[in-house]
């Protein structure tokens, strides 16, 4: 199998900059095995960078490179699966992004009405070979975010089975719903989401304005400082 374009920097897996070669070498620093080393990168993108769904903004390109995640602490599902699937690349272990629509059961009417549909669209996770086998890592939610919105179970990694939100909660409630792949890839296609966010959230151009809807007065998936 070749894995070769799973190794590379790209315009958005842009592990050729220095602060982010640099943090996958320390985060993994002493650690001995692949597994191990995935393990320690799930984690810390997983907690270390907050959930912030705000600046999930196709018009943005640098919302979606893994230096600017890095730089900024924040991020949406996409972007923190980049930044998750760049490390790994750094390391040499291959890595992509998945994409897929998803429904979660979980979120609030609020922010359903702000994105004028209970389907999260482009919804992203990492993918890292390992063992000869691809295993699907959601990154999303930090703790504070998880808490917050009653994202339980939380998505945890034992370094071999995939983690990936499941379709019911801690309480047996409907949670993740998987509604359309939208295929895996090398690099992020960019210009095919930003055209499927245009016809599906009305919400956007208010977002490119630099307004918010009155509506979205949760802060369960944003994070400020």
């Amino acid at each position: 199998m070749a894995m070769e374009e799973y190794l590379q920097p790209t315009e958005f897996f842009d592990f050729d900059k220095t602060s982010v070669k640099q943090k996958a070498l320390e985060i993994t620093e002493g650690l001995k095995s692949e597994r191990e080393k995935a393990i320690a990168l799930f984690y810390w993108v997983r907690d270390e960078i907050k959930y912030n769904m705000l600046t999930y903004i196709p018009s943005v390109k640098a919302n979606f490179k893994a230096s600017v995640t890095l730089r900024r602490g924040n991020g949406f599902c996409v972007s923190k699966s980049i930044l998750l699937s760049s490390f790994a690349r750094a390391i040499g272990i291959p890595a992509r992004i998945h994409l897929v629509d998803l429904i979660n059961h979980k979120i609030s009417q609020k922010i359903a009405d702000f994105m004028g549909t209970w389907t999260m669209h482009y919804h992203g996770y990492s993918e890292l070979y390992l063992k000869d086998r691809w295993v699907k890592l959601t990154p999303s939610f930090d703790i504070g975010t998880a808490d917050k919105g009653g994202f339980h179970p939380m998505c945890e990694f034992d370094g071999e089975c995939d983690a990936v939100f499941p379709e019911f909660d801690s309480n047996g409630n409907r949670f993740g719903e998987y509604v359309l792949d939208r295929g895996i890839h090398a690099d992020l296609p960019l210009e095919e989401i930003a055209k499927v966010f245009e016809e599906k959230y009305p919400a956007l151009r208010q977002f490119k304005e630099g307004t918010l809807p009155k509506q979205i007065k949760d802060k369960t998936m944003t994070y400020k400082k």
